[in-house]
Formats: C-alpha cells, structure tokens, sequence
C-alpha cells in the first residue's frame, strides 16, 4: 500500500493555497527566552560551538518543535556562518556579538578571498537539516536561512555590530566600484550556500538583510537589492520550485523594493500596517510577520486580538504568520506557547469574532 504524504501546511502557503488558518513560525524561534536553551548554553558557551556542532544544533533546533510543534522549524545557525569559508574568520562573543579581527577594507583581502565550498568547509549543516527532515517528517516544514550580500558585507567590514555604518557607507560612497565587487562575490558565496542547504533538506529558505533598512530608498536600490536578485537568480536557475523569503527590518520604506527582489514571500517587519503591507506588495505577493514582539509581553487577551487583528489583515491566501523580528530575551515562554496555539485556532476564534 502507497503511504500518502501530506504537504505541509507551509509549503502549501508558499504556494499560495487557499486556507483555513496560516502556518506559524517564529523568527528567533529557539533561544534565551526557553530555559532549556540558557541551561544548555551553560554547558556550551560559545555560540559558534552550539551553531557548528550538529548534535547541539539538531537539539536546539527541536526545542521548539518540541515544546509547540510550530508548522515551520528553522535550523539552529547565523548569518555568518559560511564567511570563513571564503577567507573570512569571526568570532561570536556572548552579549557582545560578532568580532573580526580583520575587517575587510581593502582591495587586496577582497581579492584574496575564494569559492565557497559548502560541503568542505560547512559539511556539519548537511547533517542538521537532514536530521531535521527526519525528525519533522510531513508535519512541519524545515526552513533554512542566509544572510544577504550587504548584510554579511556590513558586519565584515564594520568588524561588529554597528550603529552608525560609518565604514561600510564610507566605503559605498568613496570607493563603490571596490564594494560592488565584495557584494558580487558574497552573493555567488550564499547562492551556493542557499542551493547546498536546499540539496541537504532544506524546504524553504530565507535571506535577512537585516542592515538594509538603514539604507536610502536610492542607496537600497544600489548596493542591496541588486544583489539580492543576483543571490536569486543563481538559486531559482537550479531550484526553481523552492519558496524564498526576504526579510529586512525597518523595511517600510524599501517594501515595494523588496518585492523586486525576486522572491517568493516578503517577510513584513511591524512598522507596516498588514493591511498596507498587502496594497503596497500588490495581489501576487505571499507575506509573512508582522506581530510586533513586545506584544508577546501583553496579556493573553491582547496577543489574542493582535493575532487575529493581523490574520483578518493578511487574508487567507499567501501569508505565513510570524513575528516581524525575533523573539526577544526575556518573552515569557508561556505566552509563546499561547501565540502558537492562539494561532493553530486562528480560524475558530475568527468565526467566533467575526
């Protein structure tokens, strides 16, 4: 007897079924909020041992699965994991964040930089999506993520996290030719790196161009979305039929930019109305977010109505409910449970509140 299997609900959103309730995830959906992660995070406490090992990863990963049974599970990583893999170290340190050594300002460390080998230099993410393909099976749908090629190329040549953007932005502004040619060679690095998690068992991926809200509307349409659609491109000549979404935060003034991206979904972040959100991408575009997380701080009552408030917004066709970021440290883990089971009743609480 033929076993039938089921399209997750997910995938089938990114396909732009028609359904009864959206699927939910949520970004940042394991980590410091869950007790179980802080009291792991004891036991390893470097994050690029938790992210680079597969069986700390694999565990973290499923935290969430575990405790909510979310319909997407995304696996445990960062943005920069792959950037060694082309000749450029960093370290994470705890509260502090990314540290280069080197940051990248000339065009001679440019230059030297080479092809990224995904399964030579990041073979430990092939057995996290595969192990977590297995272990979801049909029920859920297995997300991977990339940064985009501003985002990875901020970080690296600011050396951390940054406020001002001072050295990037001096960078695109003195010397643009110089960094045209680093985002050129990030974008073919994560089109590989996004094809490589595809081929291990990723079902849908999405890129964060996190920093890119902190361009101009004309400086986005130069040095972000240019090679947002180079990262694309390259993915959906080979995996055509695998769902990508785009998310920025601060996004409301590139929104309608990020629809020329070339993805699938754009992920909203809470400064656009939903309803706006949905006019402004137009018909054809499928969307995911956009609960604001302090709503997660509200009572049960108020994450209740802002659910289905943006539920209503959304329509019942091409949109993925979520966060329009990552859950904040300190959420109470009860009223995320209460946002996942709120949203797997979506449409009997909105015939009730109709």
């Amino acid at each position: 007897m033929t076993e039938v299997r089921e399209t997750p609900l997910l995938l089938r959103a990114a396909r732009g079924e028609k359904l009864e309730r959206p699927p939910v995830w949520l970004m940042r959906q394991a980590g410091r909020y869950m007790k179980v992660y802080r009291d792991l995070r004891e036991k390893y406490p470097g994050f690029r041992e938790r992210s680079e090992n597969p069986d700390i990863a694999i565990e973290i990963s499923l935290q969430p699965w575990h405790a909510f049974q979310p319909d997407g599970v995304i696996m445990f990583s960062d943005i920069l994991t792959p950037l060694p893999g082309i000749g450029i170290d960093f370290d994470i340190i705890e509260s502090k964040g990314p540290l280069f050594e080197k940051p990248i300002r000339t065009q001679a460390q440019i230059d030297e930089l080479y092809p990224l080998d995904p399964a030579k230099s990041l073979p430990f993410i092939k057995t996290i999506l595969q192990s977590l393909r297995q272990e979801v099976g049909d029920r859920s749908t297995v997300l991977g993520f990339v940064g985009a090629p501003w985002t990875l190329a901020a970080y690296a040549i600011e050396g951390k996290s940054s406020k001002s953007y001072a050295n990037i932005k001096g960078m695109a502004f003195s010397e643009p030719a110089m960094l045209h040619q680093f985002l050129s060679k990030l974008a073919d690095a994560i089109a590989i790196y996004v094809r490589y998690q595809i081929d291990c068992g990723a079902q849908v991926v999405q890129m964060f161009d996190s920093w890119a809200g902190e361009l101009s509307p004309q400086d986005y349409e130069t040095f972000a979305l240019p090679y947002q659609q180079q990262v694309v491109r390259q993915v959906k000549q080979t995996h055509p039929d695998t769902p990508l979404i785009l998310y920025i935060s601060g996004s409301a003034g590139v929104l309608e930019r990020m629809g020329r991206s070339g993805v699938d979904i754009v992920s909203v972040d809470w400064t656009v109305d939903m309803a706006e959100a949905r006019q402004r991408l137009g018909k054809e575009m499928k969307v995911q977010g956009n609960v604001d997380p302090g709503v997660l701080f509200g009572s049960q009552e108020f994450i209740c109505d802002r659910i289905l408030d943006t539920i209503r917004k959304a329509g019942n066709q091409g949109h993925i409910l979520n966060l329009g970021h990552g859950v904040l440290v300190g959420t109470p883990e009860d009223n995320v449970r209460f946002f996942f089971e709120t949203a797997k009743q979506a449409d009997r609480l909105l015939a009730v509140y109709a």
